[in-house]
């Protein structure tokens, strides 16, 4: 199994975004010494929960803190922009740090519709412009001519001599059609919809379309998942996460509450029985309770990569379930790395 991280830059109580940016690049330097294969950082705007705001600029400073891990985005929100400045972003990106660059791609607004809105800024291309979009930004990439009638001689720089690897991300039936009509890599969020996760996966391998970049279909799946020494513990983690998810239910989940907050919220037995229903979203447990619910989700999706999300109030917590984690699937570490 190779794993990855998905980082989405959480914003603890009490803490600030300063802090969670700073703990992304600490996260990480851990994560490459720990022998995770890539880093992926998220998009969210108008958030009080998350801080990355801007995976571009992040992804830059991740690069330069790293050595050899790939550095990407879990994604860039292609409905908002320009295909082209993503493009030249990316190829920016890729000639400051050639071959470590994955450019993944999202659909959804990783917003509010007003903020979706500010984003767009009078723009009437919608949402059904996204495989118009994609296929230019391919191009766009890979220094060939774009699609869209009128753009034949643009070209995207600066020129490089490697190329972003790109993935498409997504959480529905439909994105695993264009990622398979686009010939492109997958990852699906089973942290967001662990109910067809297997149905969109299997959908994606069965119309899969060869490109001549990526002849054969390659998928990952991005899994919520908490490692402690004990499984009380875990569980303990895991309560932020529940807590959170009720905050975000009524519109303003705010930062990542902690341990005991969590501990003292009195839960209506409407809340119970939602977060019992929500419980499919995340793995909690000892290191060997999360490798082998990691190992029966990799058989059931036909996948042998994942990227993993993890949040916690205390970055100590989180980091030292990364490190269970890499421990679990005996990666290869490296004890002689200093950050």
């Amino acid at each position: 199994m190779r794993l990855g991280v998905l980082d989405q830059s959480p914003i603890a109580s009490g803490g600030t975004a300063a802090q969670a940016l700073d703990e992304s690049v600490r996260l990480a330097q851990l994560a490459e010494s720990l022998g995770y294969e890539r880093y992926w950082v998220a998009e969210h705007h108008g958030s009080k929960s998350f801080a990355g705001s801007s995976p571009e600029i992040l992804i830059a400073r991740l690069a330069a803190a790293t050595r050899t891990m790939r550095i990407g985005s879990g994604g860039v929100m292609l409905p908002h922009y320009s295909p082209y400045k993503v493009a030249e972003n990316f190829r920016v990106l890729e000639n400051l740090f050639p071959g470590r660059i994955d450019l993944g791609i999202g659909r959804a607004p990783g917003s509010d519709l007003v903020t979706a809105q500010a984003l767009l800024y009078g723009s009437t291309i919608g949402i059904e412009y996204f495989p118009n979009k994609l296929s230019d930004l391919m191009a766009f990439v890979a220094g060939e001519m774009p699609t869209t009638k009128g753009l034949e001689a643009v070209i995207a720089t600066p020129q490089a001599a490697t190329v972003p690897e790109m993935w498409l991300l997504g959480s529905s039936e439909q994105s695993a059609f264009f990622a398979a009509h686009f010939g492109l890599p997958y990852s699906f969020a089973h942290f967001i919809a662990p109910d067809v996760s297997q149905h969109c996966m299997q959908t994606y391998f069965d119309n899969y379309q060869p490109s001549a970049r990526y002849p054969e279909p390659r998928g990952n799946l991005g899994v919520f998942a908490i490692c402690a020494e004990t499984k009380e513990r875990a569980a303990d983690l895991a309560a932020c996460r529940d807590l959170w998810r009720l905050r975000f239910e009524r519109g303003d989940p705010g930062p990542c509450p902690s341990v005991e907050e969590a501990r003292t919220h009195v839960y209506t037995q409407e809340e119970v029985a939602r977060l019992q229903g929500r419980r499919k979203h995340l793995i909690a447990g000892t290191k060997a309770m999360v490798k082998d619910r990691l190992q029966t989700l990799a058989g059931a999706h036909q996948v042998s990569e994942m990227v993993i999300v993890t949040i916690c109030h205390e970055f100590a917590d989180r980091a030292n379930s990364y490190r269970l984690l890499a421990d679990a699937f005996n990666m290869t570490q490296d004890p002689g790395y200093t950050t």
